[in-house]
């Protein structure tokens, strides 16, 4: 099939992710086979988290090829780079800058409403992810209290570059008593007033008894939670679990809470089988990309997770061409030349941004309600 053929020609929105090696514990060292089942089930655990991990530093590459092409503007990108990035391939970019510019419009437009009340922002495997610096320093009159959850070994990592770059020190400090900043012995906990970072593994979260104790989370301070191709790497009753902790346990009713979701879709068109095969071959495997495989799917995901104020989704497709005017599309169109005008399209449908929330007692037109109403969604159609 000609759109096979051309599938296997484009590289994905996940950034090129997983494509480092990863070298297990214990890798060219004895024999595997002398391992228990249940040893040998725990060192494949471990390498597949590993990968999962290692997509981070991927994503942040990603993100600096498109700044320094002028796609985006980020004055922190460059604290989190390990030297000079490969220039990404042009539709990598712009998937990049569409994802970006997406997900920046849905959080500016929560940050907008009532900007003088207080408000938090949960990032569920935020890595070395900058929106806490650029939000507080566009909107610096704003009270946001902001929490990253991560895997301990990319909390460690983001701690450590903050401490050694007087730009993100000065960020924060800047919005908070530098007395009241604490970090954990072992580096991997950053908390205070304003700025926390959380060594977790989301999979505690889908445990029936001790929870998490998460420091300093608001339970009642309108909420958004933010899912940038994170919940994709869990199995669906997982995360299902997951969110009904931070929905119901960690946020429950009345407080005003959204999601954000950035996900692959369409797996099963000859596009998406290809994808699939190219992960795999990297060592990652999307769990939910079936069980949530079309914006539709996604909407009733998020009903299904308490979001009953409202659903929407739109594929990257979509968001480029409705939601970008024309005069910032020409100036992206500036960047650098693309000419695979159908190889861009056919990628930026099998991606998608979806939004969900729920405003509470009386929650017409509240917080989330006021600030999404007039969000354009996308109907595709269909179930499946």
């Amino acid at each position: 099939m000609a759109e096979q053929r051309q599938a296997a020609q484009i590289p994905n929105l996940l950034s090129l992710r997983g494509s480092r090696t990863s070298r297990g514990r214990g890798r060219g060292h004895g024999s595997p086979n002398l391992r228990s089942p249940e040893e040998s089930r725990e060192v494949t655990e471990s390498v597949k988290d590993k990968i999962v991990q290692q997509t981070d530093q991927d994503a942040s590459d990603s993100r600096m090829s498109a700044v320094s092409l002028g796609y985006l503007e980020d004055d922190f990108a460059a604290a989190f780079s390990n030297g000079p990035v490969n220039r990404r391939y042009p539709i990598i970019n712009r998937g990049t800058y569409a994802r970006t510019t997406a997900i920046d419009r849905l959080v500016d437009k929560f940050l907008s409403t009532y900007p003088k009340e207080p408000k938090q922002i949960i990032s569920l495997g935020a890595g070395s992810d900058t929106r806490y610096f650029r939000l507080v320093t566009s909107h610096p009159d704003i009270q946001l209290l902001y929490h990253e959850l991560d895997f301990a070994d990319n909390t460690r990592s983001k701690i450590n570059t903050i401490k050694n770059s007087p730009l993100l020190l000065k960020t924060i400090s800047s919005h908070t008593d530098v007395d009241s900043i604490q970090i954990s012995a072992d580096g991997t906990t950053l908390t205070s007033p304003t700025y926390n970072i959380h060594a977790l593994d989301l999979r505690d979260l889908a445990k029936d008894e001790n929870i998490p104790n998460l420091p300093n989370l608001s339970k009642t301070t309108p909420t958004l939670l933010l899912s940038e191709c994170c919940l994709i790497y869990l199995p669906p009753s997982s995360t299902i679990f997951i969110l009904r902790t931070l929905t119901q346990t960690l946020l429950p009713q009345p407080t005003p809470l959204s999601l954000i979701l950035y996900e692959p879709i369409n797996p099963h068109d000859a596009f998406g089988q290809v994808m699939i095969q190219n992960l795999l071959q990297r060592g990652i495997h999307l769990q939910t990309l079936h069980a949530y495989s079309s914006l539709s799917l996604q909407k009733q995901r998020l009903k299904d997770a308490g979001f009953t104020g409202g659903q929407e989704a739109a594929d990257v497709d979509f968001i480029y061409e409705r939601w970008i005017g024309k005069g910032e599309r020409d100036r992206v169109g500036r960047c650098e030349f693309l000419d695979e005008i159908e190889e861009w399209r056919l990628l930026a449908r099998h991606y998608c941004v979806a939004w969900g929330w729920r405003d509470g007692v009386g929650g017409e037109g509240g917080v989330f309600g006021k600030a999404w109403g007039d969000v354009e969604g996308q109907d595709d159609g269909g179930g499946g």
